[in-house]
């Protein structure tokens, strides 16, 4: 099942399409096998499998419409079929994406002796500038965090707003808040320690690294255990042994791991309840963090490391984000920022 949020963050076509999936005709036989290849051995998740079926139906029809087999089509035509997608108004992000799709599936057909070259391998997308990551005001993120709701049921609300904490607080990717279990154990994928006041997560590739968790935080992480301990408690001797299935910090009302869509669907909600003008998902907040404790601190290796970035290029458009901040404090309190008519500024 494909979140409702991920549909919003892709273009309208593909949204639209992303929908009716489930309804589209058969697709083309070798597209198909080569389907089942990643669904079976790839183990690919639903979404991307998705989007694979969506854009190989795209390289099946356009083969079509040009009157050539699959294992026919050459360089040429995958430069023609990107610049239609172009002037069409697909973005180059997007137009990336489609050939990674189309570069693997015959990347298959090679390994299967049906094409003896990929006629992808050489075809780029347009350029396309990247765009700033979204974040939150500070006074927004800080009106998120602090959101609290008397009337609510005592056992979510303590969940969703320890969730919170932690995914602004410590700047955590969606994947790792879900791996966190309450315990730290061999089998663990993440934990945290109140005590010494961090958290141990899993990051990408397979990689682990230790986060500061602040002082709110772990007071809303206690005030979760609590809570969840009289509902289901964990025994740490079954934690240590992997034995216990309910080990995960954050679970669901069936004591069952919180699964990221669970956490983009509470986070949307409780995020319009505070008020805030536009639903928030786990990333956004992730954004934020960097980008407050950029403007801070002004410590870019600092932010790298907690935020667990293999390259330094990939934290610096928090960078970009902290101009933007400084541009708009700018705008909105430089008594020389904005001309009166006749070429003045400010009173005399």
């Amino acid at each position: 099942m494909i979140p409702r949020e991920s549909l919003s963050t892709l273009e309208p076509s593909a949204a639209q399409s992303l929908a009716v999936a489930s309804h589209a005709a058969p697709v083309d036989a070798l597209v198909q096998r080569y389907l089942n290849h990643v669904r079976f051995e790839k183990r690919l998740a639903e979404r991307t499998l998705a989007l694979y079926t969506l854009d190989l139906e795209k390289l099946a029809h356009s083969a079509e419409q040009a009157g050539v087999a699959l294992v026919a089509v050459q360089a040429s035509h995958i430069r023609r079929w990107v610049s239609q997608m172009h002037s069409g108004g697909r973005s180059g992000r997007g137009i990336a994406l489609i050939l990674s799709g189309w570069r693997g599936f015959y990347t298959w057909l090679g390994r299967e002796g049906l094409v003896s070259c990929n006629p992808v391998l050489d075809v780029r997308a347009p350029k396309a500038a990247k765009p700033l990551p979204k974040a939150l005001s500070v006074d927004d993120a800080v009106q998120l965090a602090s959101f609290d709701q008397p009337d609510a049921n005592p056992w979510l609300e303590a969940r969703d707003a320890a969730m919170v904490e932690l995914l602004y607080g410590g700047g955590l990717r969606v994947g790792e808040l879900t791996g966190l279990d309450v315990h730290a154990s061999d089998a663990a994928r993440g934990w945290v320690d109140l005590q010494a006041e961090e958290a141990h997560v899993l990051g990408k590739g397979s990689k682990r690294r230790i986060v500061p968790v602040g002082a709110k935080a772990v007071q809303a992480l206690q005030a979760w255990l609590v809570v969840r301990a009289q509902v289901l408690p964990v025994c740490p001797d079954q934690a240590v042994k992997g034995g216990s299935p309910h080990a995960a910090l954050f679970i669901g009302q069936n004591g069952t791991r919180l699964t990221a869509q669970s956490i983009w669907q509470r986070l949307r909600q409780r995020s319009l309840q505070a008020g805030l003008a536009a639903p928030v998902h786990p990333h956004m907040l992730r954004h934020s963090f960097a980008s407050h404790v950029l403007q801070s601190s002004s410590d870019l290796r600092g932010v790298q490391e907690l935020l667990g970035h293999a390259n330094i290029s990939t934290t610096q458009v928090y960078t970009r984000l902290d101009f933007q901040h400084l541009a708009k404090a700018y705008d909105a309190a430089h008594p020389r920022a904005h001309l009166k008519d006749g070429g003045t500024s400010g009173s005399k």
